[in-house]
């Protein structure tokens, strides 16, 4: 009863050959798979940001780093999944190498990872498909466009963004003092977030830019949010007139509901309840569109580079108001830590090994070349926006769509639009798949109730747990804050990644004399670079996404005390046997 116990390679061995799933997919459709999962909206949003606030045009530096980390941990699932091309990734991993208790923990929180990940991606998709129904003059009402708290939220900020710009433009000889008194004045309205904004344009350099811009209100918030992140969110968001001209009705009757979160989620349940076939042929069709408009922007964008833009390609560093540093190689690295996470999902490939036909060869090949395809396509973007327009002028929130319409091309704003639209559908068809692929696998081995894995007779997919993963997302994604808590996709992804490059190291040690179709090169430096990069990158995740990530880790070692060890397979060679 060891809760250190390993799964012996004969029982992932005896799982492979009592499959109940079917096995339709080929190497370049796992490879399609992967290419899904990786390439979402954040190749046309994380690019302003990294590169605006981090690294300037060195951003193509970033994502090479990234990509080289993540090629660390790719190579090792790669090897992994040649040996135990089973559904539960990282989970059956960790269970034939490190031991069972690990297994549950990295199982548990790879449960964090796609659940938090494919809720963030159907709010995303929501966002981008009202902004598609805008570019059609369609509005729905601010109530059933997102959560309660954070329409509340937004709209105060609208306020407040109101409220300063109209004290800006009665004052527009206003000195620093009587500006940074004016916060006392603001709040009488009862807005939290002007003292934000207030707080933001009383420090260094934006005194000095409120002093010296004597223009109209709009150019002094905008200037200053250059400089500041924060500034940057409020004034993007726009003043309450420009808020509320998104919206049919922007009046709160006391609940908000993200009806479009709430539809995508239920869409996406259907089409993998229907079948991986379905869900494969519907991934494929997305990413052709994806890659479309991804070569688009690149070619079409080339025409446009103007190489001084280029330089300096790594700006010198500075500091800002806050104590923080940003570009220069520091800058770098950090933009590396934020564009990390447009590469999560080439993993998802490795819980579909019970799906493929030739697991052992085409998983290993899916994982690696969609990695590689899409590291390509990332370095190629970054570059050509960074050379369309200065790195400091990006646009945080749409910078692939504002730089063709700065650059007369207005069509780039609907093409991005619809492929950022389209290509959030299949990163969050790969991560449902792949939720319900890992809670297949734990069931399997008794971890979790035998729910999780009945195959239905006809479609053969885990169609119950499939639904309940439907449902779950779908209530979250509707009426939950998700921004607070999505860097909790990231810890998981981390974790996993990080144990999967130690285990292929233990595997290769204690099980030397297994067959690998395919061979992690340098194995030992491979996975240790691997595991440290991975573990380094946790460090820049923020306090509160730790102090949340441990609550959830003592919560799944509660579960597996109380109800997965005394129930694992394990436990019962009958059990094993059946």
């Amino acid at each position: 009863m060891s809760i250190w116990r390993l799964k012996p390679v004969s029982a992932f061995e005896a799982d492979m050959k009592k499959n109940d799933l079917k096995r339709v997919l080929t190497k370049w459709g796992l490879t399609s798979l992967g290419i899904g999962a990786i390439i979402g909206g954040g190749i046309f949003t994380l690019t302003g940001i990294a590169a605006n606030e981090q690294a300037g045009p060195a951003l193509a530096l970033s994502f090479i780093i990234a990509g080289i980390g993540c090629m660390f941990a790719a190579l090792c699932y790669a090897e992994f999944a040649s040996v135990l091309p089973v559904e539960g990734s990282a989970y059956a991993y960790s269970y034939g190498t490190i031991g069972e208790i690990f297994a549950w923990f990295i199982g548990w929180n790879l449960i964090l990872e796609y659940m938090m990940g494919a809720t963030t991606v159907a709010v995303a998709w929501s966002g981008y498909f009202e902004k598609l129904m805008h570019l059609f003059n369609v509005h729905l009402p601010l109530y059933l466009s997102m959560d309660y708290s954070s329409a509340k939220e937004m709209l105060a900020n609208s306020h407040a963004i109101t409220s300063i710009q109209d004290y800006l433009h009665n004052n527009l000889h206003v000195n620093f003092e009587s500006f940074k008194s004016a916060a006392d004045i603001l709040n009488t309205q009862n807005l939290p977030a002007v003292s934000e904004v207030i707080a933001a344009l009383s420090n260094t350099p934006a005194k000095d830019i409120i002093e010296s811009i004597s223009v109209d209100a709009d150019k002094k918030v905008l200037e200053a949010s250059k400089f500041y992140p924060l500034l940057a969110e409020k004034a993007s968001q726009a003043n309450f007139t420009q808020f509320s001209s998104n919206y049919s009705s922007v009046d709160l009757p006391g609940f908000s509901f993200n009806l479009l979160a709430f539809i995508i989620t239920w869409i996406v349940t259907g089409v993998l309840i229907k079948g991986i076939k379905e869900a494969a042929s519907t991934n494929n069709i997305i990413v052709i569109i994806k890659i479309a408009v991804v070569l688009f922007v690149i070619i079409a964008g080339a025409f446009y580079i103007n190489t001084e833009n280029w330089s300096p390609f790594i700006p010198n560093k500075i500091i800002d108001f806050k104590g923080e540093s940003h570009f220069g190689l520091r800058g770098v690295f950090t933009a590396a830590s934020i564009v990390f996470f447009a590469y999560i999902g080439f993993d998802a490939v490795s819980t579909q090994a019970g799906e493929a036909i030739n697991p052992k060869k085409d998983v290993p090949f899916a994982i690696i070349s969609s990695l590689v395809i899409c590291t390509v396509l990332y370095i190629l973007v970054s570059l050509v926006l960074t050379g369309m327009v200065k790195y400091d002028q990006l646009d945080l929130r749409a910078p692939v769509a504002s730089a063709f319409e700065a650059a007369g091309n207005p069509i780039a704003k609907y093409l991005v639009v619809i492929a950022a639209t389209a290509g959030l559908i299949s990163v969050m068809l790969v991560m449902m798949l792949g939720q319900t692929r890992i809670f297949l696998g734990m069931a399997k081995d008794g971890l979790l109730p035998k729910f999780f894995k009945e195959v239905h007779p006809k479609f053969q997919t885990p169609h119950k747990s499939t639904i309940l993963v439907g449902a779950l997302i779908s209530i979250v994604a509707a009426l939950t804050p998700i921004k607070k808590v999505s860097e909790m996709c990231s810890m998981g992804t981390l974790l996993a990644f990080s144990m999967v490059c130690l285990a292929v190291m233990i595997l290769r040690y204690k099980k030397p004399e297994l067959d690998r179709p395919y061979r992690t090169p340098a194995v030992y430096l491979i996975g240790t670079l691997g595991a440290a990069f991975n573990i380094a990158l946790m460090f820049f995740v923020r306090k509160d996404t730790w102090f949340t990530f441990i609550i959830w880790g003592t919560l799944g070692i509660i579960v597996y005390f109380l109800y997965s060890k005394r129930n694992s397979n394990l436990n019962n060679s009958e059990a094993q046997e059946k």
